[in-house]
């Protein structure tokens, strides 16, 4: 299916904030990029935010959801916890552009959206270290402090989309059960 010009825009002004940066990339350097005139540009796109709000609340809406569907599920605390870590992989490695401006670029939302972004990201935690406290609670992890713990784990898989090409010589299935297996050594009972 042939992409619109709206997609392209999108797709081009992602790789071109993840090169560049938010700041630094140009309407200019955008139109470039997709074979525009500037002006153009507008009659597809309203400004430079407005394709960053898609990214960050495309994913950050991703995110949520599958969350929701985890909560929902009757699985132990461990396997919600094994399940957004390999879903944190899988996300990282299949679009790496979109989320490598989600991480670095969100902060130049400006407000209301930035408050927005953010309460949603905050309600995505306490919903992973509420996981984190049952397991604690119910013996499955080791009784450590849960915050620390949800943002070790974070932490631990951020890098990936940075690292991660899909020519290296491990695959996606192995870079899953290693980070699966270091993370649960320190979490797991």
């Amino acid at each position: 299916m042939k992409k619109t010009k709206k997609q392209e825009i999108f797709e081009a002004a992602a790789l071109l904030f993840k090169e560049k940066g938010y700041q630094v990339a140009s309407m200019r350097d955008l139109a470039n990029r997709v074979q525009l005139k500037a002006s153009s540009l507008y009659s597809h796109i309203g400004s430079k935010e407005e394709i960053l709000r898609k990214i960050c609340f495309d994913n950050a809406t991703c995110f949520i959801q599958r969350m929701e569907e985890l909560l929902h599920q009757d699985i132990s605390p461990k396997e919600k916890v094994r399940q957004l870590i390999r879903f944190h992989i899988q996300i990282a490695t299949q679009d790496t552009t979109s989320i490598t401006v989600f991480n670095d670029e969100w902060r130049n939302l400006s407000e209301p959206h930035l408050s927005r972004f953010l309460g949603m990201r905050n309600t995505y935690e306490k919903q992973f270290e509420a996981i984190i406290k049952e397991g604690i609670a119910q013996k499955q992890f080791k009784t450590v402090n849960s915050k620390i713990a949800l943002f070790t784990i974070l932490t631990s898989i951020r890098w990936i989309h940075y690292w991660y090409k899909p020519k290296r010589s491990i695959s996606l299935s192995m870079i899953e059960q290693d980070i699966l297996t270091i993370l649960g050594l320190g979490l797991e009972a």
